[in-house]
Formats: structure tokens, C-alpha cells, sequence
């Protein structure tokens, strides 16, 4: 069975730090781009960085630009998002998700399995 899960939110202070985890199992990571996707309350869920399978190729969106960090540890089959200086408009429950098309996207619906999202709250 085909599972992610993530972990590591919670809340942070502005200017902080915290990283997410998003474990696999039933699949390879190294075989699979993964993105990071976010949605704040009233808000449409946005792509926030993605890893391609070979991990040579990474995306952000330009808000975290030079402050987010993704990675995958092969081993563990775990992709990360380093979150560094995070901001309160960061705040958001965060997924991460394989994409079907062995690409990175944006696009939600490119996304065929989902983590179940891990809770990020940035106070000021």
C-alpha cells in the first residue's frame, strides 16, 4: 500500500526554524517527484517546492525562495522541507504528495497519493 506521512510541524517563532519530514512507504522516493503543497484557512491549496525523481532538479515558490529548503535522505526514503525564517503568512497545514507524471508541478491534480498534512503555525 502506498502511504506518505508527514511530521514535524508546529508552531515556530518568526525567524526560526523547523523542518517537515514526509515518509513513504509501498514506493521508492528515488523514483518519484514529490512536492510540497500548502493550504492556510480560506485559502486554494498552493505548491511550495517540489523534488524531481533524480533529485538534480528542485522548485520553489517565489515567497520561500532562499528560506525553504527540500531534500530527500534515499535511506530513510524521506523527503524534508528545511523551513528557515519562517513568516506568520507561512503559517498553513502542509502535504506533501507524489506526483503521476514523475515531474515537478504545481499543479495539484498531477498528484495522484497525499500525505494526510502536518500543521504549521508561525507566530510573530
Amino acid at each position: 500500500q502506498l502511504q506518505l506521512v508527514e511530521s514535524g510541524g508546529g508552531l515556530v517563532q518568526s525567524g526560526g526554524s523547523l523542518r517537515l519530514s514526509c515518509a513513504a512507504s509501498g514506493f521508492t522516493l528515488r523514483n518519484s517527484a514529490i512536492g510540497w503543497f500548502r493550504q492556510a484557512p480560506g485559502k486554494e491549496r498552493e505548491g511550495v517546492s517540489c523534488i524531481s525523481p533524480s533529485g538534480a532538479r528542485t522548485n520553489y515558490v517565489d515567497s520561500v525562495k532562499g528560506r525553504f529548503t527540500i531534500s530527500r535522505d534515499g535511506a530513510k526514503n524521506t523527503v524534508y522541507l528545511q523551513m528557515n525564517s519562517p513568516k506568520p503568512e507561512d503559517t498553513a497545514v502542509y502535504y506533501c504528495a507524489r506526483n503521476r507524471l514523475f515531474r515537478c508541478s504545481e499543479v495539484a491534480i498531477e498528484y495522484d497519493y497525499w500525505g494526510q498534512g502536518t500543521q504549521v503555525t508561525v507566530s510573530s
